[in-house]
């Protein structure tokens, strides 16, 4: 007799969840950006140190105390810190940025040589300064205005450079992008889960990126109390994983740090800074990504292009299955979902019936379509009924039953006779001999 499974030992498994490889993912991070700084501070002492030992061994003995030796690594590591601190404090650098400090610290500096050629100038011929005793007030002041002028360079690069001209002819520098343009993924694509169809299926070629604070937003729906809401979470969370394990599509999570707080709104920011299309199935956030100059792909308008188009005057058969908003309309269904509004078809709810179509929408919340009764068609219970008369004359003809039939129709739809004789006269259809 077999054991029982709580005896067997438990299984192995390798599936980590995406939370916690995110986080094991971070940690990493920092480790290995801790050791950079670490060997960063080691390098700085002691290239200072070896400095300092060469040069005590040439000069004076005396001129390299302890003190003096102290304070200058003191000083270098001094330094070192305050290096540090200003890059833990700016984590999210942008290549643009840097280099637009290092083209302004150039641009400055080559303007502080030139303006200090000229004050040397200025003051050779009003006899300020000599070669033998230079004057120290013109020597700060030199730095003094080389410092000013790095400052308002790099100050000036770093407030134009996304809207750099040349004076001459008048050329605007604007950001290419090579290649094809990377996907961003809203949180709606992730829990609509149609994007892993449209990977296997080999029409997504591009980087597909996966932004962290939509990943906390699925997380945030995963832990919530509402229970549609958290299998909502839960399956995006589902999806994010299988895509990051598909071979047919490079997915990579980045975490961007914008200034914005709902996330639809950090989706655009992205979109915009990096060039990025943004595929979603939120209508909303595709019309804001238009409105403020961002790519956003609607995949419900994708899957309404694929759809199979009705004409007009094409005549199909549906089910009514519900009244319309409208008086007399009825709705029904394709089998793909699509709906169909049936004008004069709230007399024919629950019987399938021939309908002419007059009209179709297409939003990209969905495809509508209009249609109207055929007149000269038969619901599913006439044509039973004119079988079960056919049977029982089957000498008649297929004109003389659809005759019949359309007698029987007008004779039972007649509205019945209501209004009461005056005093005196026998009603309407009263035989007096009854």
């Amino acid at each position: 007799m077999p054991e029982p499974d709580a005896a067997l030992p438990p299984r192995s498994s390798s599936y980590s969840p995406l939370s916690d490889r995110l986080a094991q993912q971070r940690r990493s991070e920092k480790l290995l950006l801790l050791v950079v700084r670490l060997l960063f501070l080691v390098m700085l002492l002691t290239v200072t140190t070896l400095t300092i030992g060469s040069r005590v061994d040439e000069a004076d003995p005396k001129a390299f105390s302890y003190s003096t030796i102290s304070a200058i690594l003191i000083s270098t590591l001094a330094v070192g810190i305050i290096v540090l601190a200003v890059d833990s404090l700016t984590p999210n650098k942008r290549l643009a940025s840097t280099v637009g400090i290092y083209l302004g610290i150039c641009v400055g500096l080559l303007g502080a040589l030139a303006v200090a050629k000229l004050i040397d100038v200025v003051a050779q011929a009003w006899q300020l300064t000599s070669a033998a005793a230079p004057n120290p007030y013109i020597e700060l002041a030199k730095v003094v205005v080389g410092i000013v002028l790095c400052y308002l360079a790099v100050s000036f690069v770093l407030t134009t450079k996304d809207d750099f001209r040349l004076v001459i002819p008048y050329v605007e520098f604007a950001k290419q992008v090579r290649g094809v343009r990377p996907l961003l993924l809203d949180t709606s694509v992730l829990i609509d889960g149609r994007i892993e169809a449209m990977v296997q299926s080999g029409f997504i070629d591009a980087p597909v990126v996966i932004p962290g604070f939509v990943i906390e937003e699925l997380q945030t729906l995963s832990d919530s109390g509402d229970r549609l809401k958290r299998s909502r979470g839960r399956r995006g969370l589902d999806v994010a994983s299988r895509l990051q394990m598909n071979p047919a599509v490079d997915v990579s999570i980045d975490h961007f740090e914008v200034p914005a707080h709902s996330v639809d709104r950090m989706l655009v920011e992205v979109s915009r800074l990096h060039q990025m299309r943004i595929l979603t199935t939120d209508y909303n956030l595709v019309k804001v990504a238009k409105i403020s100059g961002a790519t956003a792909l609607n995949v419900n308008d994708l899957a309404s292009g694929l759809k199979t188009v009705v004409l007009p005057g094409e005549t199909i058969r549906v089910e009514i299955v519900r009244p319309g908003e409208n008086e007399g309309q009825g709705v029904g269904y394709m089998p793909d979902g699509t709906m169909i509004v049936v004008d004069q078809g709230a007399a024919y709810i629950g019987s399938a019936v021939d309908v002419t179509v007059t009209n179709s929408l297409q939003t990209s919340a969905g495809r509508m379509i209009f249609a109207r009764v055929d007149l000269l068609a038969r619901t599913d219970g006439e044509e039973s009924a004119e079988r079960r008369g056919g049977s029982d004359s089957a000498g008649d003809s297929d004109a003389g039953g659809a005759s019949i039939t359309a007698a029987a129709r007008l004779a039972t739809q007649q509205p019945r006779y209501t209004e009461r004789p005056p005093r005196g006269q026998p009603p309407r259809g009263h035989s007096p001999r009854r």
